[in-house]
């Protein structure tokens, strides 16, 4: 349809080389209502007769339940869609349908209209994850572990500290999400294929038809411009390396020598040749998955960095990424979602893991602290007191007057003083002395618990309200086409 400048009709190889119809089937609804858009704007403009517009969303109407052909000799679904109208509308009507728009201006908006579709979807999903990871600290606010750096033990910690400190770097992503949304949802429709038009259209009209905040007013930048997929895919990168975190920290707390928990049925794998393995390949996927992500990002940043302003085909080639990185993102967070529901705490382990280290050492030193000695010297008090325990395989609280003493002369600090601290410290006291604000402290608990739910029922209101603002003006403009072909 396209190739009136050109003498011969593609060769089936080549066809198969340029061809995106594979991959445009997830736009193929938003590419039908983008057209009625432009359609219904074309004849409110008396660009076309109501006559023309009658025929072409009528046509266009009846192709959104149609299962559209692979083979059909299309280079994209823009130009199938297009064919399929003129066939059903005749030439004469449907033939007006492209008039003032290029495909160029048509995929910068079906992508933009499918992306905005697929934030609201992860921002939803983002929210669910993060419900059960609030809802599961809620149950664990006395659950004691221990905190790592290094992959050592630190400081004594609660399971439900662990599990907020998840819920509020998937805030941060949410956060992301939500403001990329804003760039996402500008419509580039009416553009041309790079400076516009000498028909008198109405490219404002359209944007509001289909729910747009507003336009990408210069026509260049319209058509040409894909920071904003970008944007949205490195966000999801950004998401994805946070939940193949959490999905490393599973792995590691479901081995015997952690056992801290363990994953049901439904989310683990058999071995092949060895039945007694429960693998946790659905988390290691996630950690795959994650990768996939990262390349699709680096795909898109790799094209969009080596083209020239206005459209250039290899934009193209961008699409696939996209849907990949949507897919991959709402199953990843419904798969944690579902894992969180049905996770087996190990409390006993947990806490039997955090007794056997020595995570009060900086407990002893800060109470020192509190009795006016320099905390460096507290510091070395408490590291000294650690490895004589160490060295004698015993517990702080079981070390003898005379090894204190000992320590006490170097530091010429009162032995009774450190024998006081030390029996009266234990890794419940200091969880319940930890007071400062966001820390791994019983009392902290709560009330961040508290706070967070609060913030996920507010940010449901908001994305509520973006999906209804969007269905509502959808529903807005399929009234608008009743009206014109009843």
């Amino acid at each position: 349809m396209y190739r009136s400048r050109l003498g011969t009709d593609l060769s089936d190889i080549t066809l198969d080389y340029v061809s995106s119809i594979n991959d445009d089937s997830q736009i193929a609804l938003y590419d039908i209502l983008g057209s009625q858009a432009h359609a219904l704007m074309l004849y409110e403009n008396q660009i076309i007769t109501k006559n023309d517009a009658k025929k072409i969303l009528s046509a266009l109407e009846s192709l959104k339940n149609e299962k559209f052909e692979v083979f059909s000799g299309a280079e994209d679904i823009h130009e199938l869609i297009e064919t399929l109208v003129i066939k059903k509308a005749g030439m004469i009507s449907g033939g007006k349908m492209h008039t003032a728009r290029s495909r160029n201006d048509q995929v910068a908006l079906d992508i933009r209209m499918k992306i905005r579709d697929d934030i609201n979807i992860i921002c939803n999903c983002l929210l669910d994850t993060i419900e059960a990871l609030v809802s599961l600290a809620k149950n664990h606010q006395k659950t004691i572990m221990p905190l790592y750096t290094h992959l050592q033990q630190a400081q004594v910690g609660l399971f439900s500290h662990y599990l907020l400190a998840q819920a509020d770097v998937l805030f941060r992503d949410f956060d992301r999400l939500y403001t990329t949304f804003n760039h996402v949802n500008q419509s580039p429709l009416g553009a041309g294929p790079v400076g516009g038009t000498s028909i008198p259209i109405d490219r404002h009209s359209t944007a509001k038809m289909l729910g747009f905040d507003g336009v990408i007013e210069n026509s260049l930048d319209a058509t040409s411009t894909r920071d904003f997929v970008a944007e949205y895919v490195a966000m999801i990168a950004i998401l994805m390396t946070n939940l193949s975190r959490i999905s490393e920290d599973f792995v590691i707390w479901s081995t015997t020598e952690f056992s801290f928990i363990e994953l049901a049925d439904e989310f683990t794998s058999p071995s092949s040749v060895m039945p007694q393995k429960k693998n946790p390949d659905i988390l290691e996927l996630t950690r795959g998955k994650t990768s996939e992500v990262i390349g699709n990002l680096t795909a898109i940043l790799s094209t969009i960095k080596g083209l020239a302003s206005g459209y250039g085909r290899d934009l193209q080639q961008i699409k696939s990424s996209i849907w990949s990185t949507s897919k991959i993102s709402i199953s990843a967070l419904v798969i944690l979602k579902s894992i969180l529901l049905t996770l087996n705490i190990n409390e006993k382990k947990m806490k039997k893991a955090a007794e056997s280290s020595y995570l009060i050492a900086l407990d002893i030193a800060e109470k020192l602290v509190q009795n006016g000695i320099p905390f460096r010297t507290t510091h070395k008090i408490s590291g000294a007191l650690v490895q004589i325990a160490h060295h004698s395989n015993k517990s702080l609280n079981k070390l003898s007057m005379k090894e204190i003493s000992k320590i006490a002369q170097e530091t010429k600090i009162n032995p009774d003083l450190i024998m006081k601290i030390i029996q009266s410290t234990t890794i419940t006291s200091s969880l319940k002395e930890r007071k400062s604000f966001g820390s791994s402290g019983y009392d902290e608990q709560k009330r961040m618990i508290e706070d967070r739910m609060k913030k996920i029922n507010n940010y449901r209101i908001s994305v509520t309200k973006r999906d209804n603002d969007i269905s509502n003006t959808l529903d807005n403009l399929s009234n608008k086409i009743i009206e014109v072909i009843k």
